[in-house]
């Protein structure tokens, strides 16, 4: 999946010459956390986020600030420079850019002018979407050894006991030289498949199992 088929086209955004106040006025009018500033090419060159404005906002409790301030250029809080995404971009490797920088939003480019935006909240509801987990189904994690093909054996099992995988994920396991392979299965009674598992000798985790404390 990429990035433009989950990127908000609708993005509100402001000149490096406009205001502190103006930016306030927009996230609380249109209530959002994140705003690019583009030049008049469409180019992004800054984001100010809600974080931003908080920071020069002066306290409840204080009686001296400058009133002058939000009448300043947005462009003396901005960041810059800015990481952005491409429209053609896959989601699980900009997933990682998130992490990674510990981005609130990405803005999307093509062409070098700003398309749209995507926040940190769209990210987590595709990778949600994309594991399958915004449907009825069931996690069953496999231990199974380091090596070529073992997701095809494994996997194998679930097509003769005709139980749908929804998706697939691996990751490393505890015991070393091994892996988890994490299947979320279309079924909310996956007991017939794990038994079957269990009986061509694999370590298996999942929901049918977790009141007796791991794999049976």
């Amino acid at each position: 999946m990429n990035l433009k088929k989950i990127m908000h086209t609708e993005v509100y955004t402001l000149k490096q010459t406009q205001s502190v106040k103006e930016a306030i006025h927009l996230m609380e009018n249109k209530l959002i956390r994140h705003i690019p500033i583009i030049n008049s090419a469409n180019h992004v060159i800054g984001i100010v986020s809600d974080r931003d404005i908080r920071d020069i906002r002066p306290s409840t409790l204080s009686t001296d600030y400058d009133e002058n301030l939000f009448l300043k250029p947005i462009s003396i809080i901005m960041s810059t420079p800015v990481l952005t995404g491409h429209e053609d971009d896959d989601v699980q490797e900009s997933a990682r850019l998130f992490y990674q920088n510990r981005i609130g939003c990405l803005p999307i480019i093509k062409d070098g002018k700003l398309t749209g935006i995507i926040t940190e909240s769209d990210m987590l509801y595709s990778m949600t979407k994309l594991l399958g987990a915004d449907r009825p189904s069931s996690v069953i994690e496999v231990c199974v050894k380091n090596k070529t093909g073992m997701l095809a054996d494994v996997s194998a099992i679930f097509k003769k006991n005709q139980v749908n995988i929804v998706s697939a994920v691996a990751y490393l396991s505890e015991k070393q030289g091994h892996h988890m392979l994490s299947f979320r299965v279309q079924t909310i009674d996956p007991r017939r498949v794990i038994h079957a598992l269990q009986d061509e000798g694999y370590d298996v985790y999942g929901p049918s199992l977790h009141a007796q404390g791991g794999a049976l």
